[in-house]
């Protein structure tokens, strides 16, 4: 028997085909054939109901810069631009990329977590040129930083 697998089945529901079971004791009805739906993990996506979830390495001059991010969803690649000063960890939702609600009533969103990915291995110019930006740099572009600074101040 076919059967078919609804957009949206989760891991561990079961589609339930009536009449594709065992047939009924003394020439009764065929029962129902229960299956359990095992999804498999996607390389790229985890899930979280309708919603899918996505760490996307982004360079420190796109994070810094801003960018336009390429993002690969389930069915495409789409356009978006994360803002200048864009934090490690920061998220962002793309509505409507995510996994089709089950009983109907559109689609979940796709949630984007960058991953600022701090360049190894660099050769003398490019740590010079590092060097140079944090010289020029008076301390106010680092919000984090400057709170945590702060409380280590007041605790001595």
């Amino acid at each position: 028997a076919t059967i078919k697998v609804p957009a949206g089945i989760d891991n561990g529901q079961t589609i339930v085909m009536s009449g594709q079971g065992e047939p009924g004791s003394q020439g009764g009805p065929n029962g129902d054939l229960y299956v359990r739906v095992t999804v498999r993990p996607h390389k790229l996506f985890q899930r979280d109901g309708t919603t899918l979830k996505l760490d996307m390495p982004i360079t420190l001059s796109q994070a810094a810069l801003g960018a336009d991010l390429e993002v690969p969803t389930l069915k495409e690649k789409v356009k978006y631009r994360i803002p200048d000063g864009t934090q490690n960890d920061a998220e962002f939702r793309l509505k409507g990329y995510g996994v089709p609600n089950l009983r109907g009533g559109g689609t979940g969103d796709l949630v984007v977590r960058v991953k600022v990915e701090v360049p190894k291995r660099l050769n003398d110019k490019q740590k010079k040129l590092l060097q140079e930006l944090e010289e020029s740099l008076n301390g106010r572009e680092y919000e984090t930083k400057k709170s945590f600074a702060d409380k280590v101040k007041g605790m001595y």
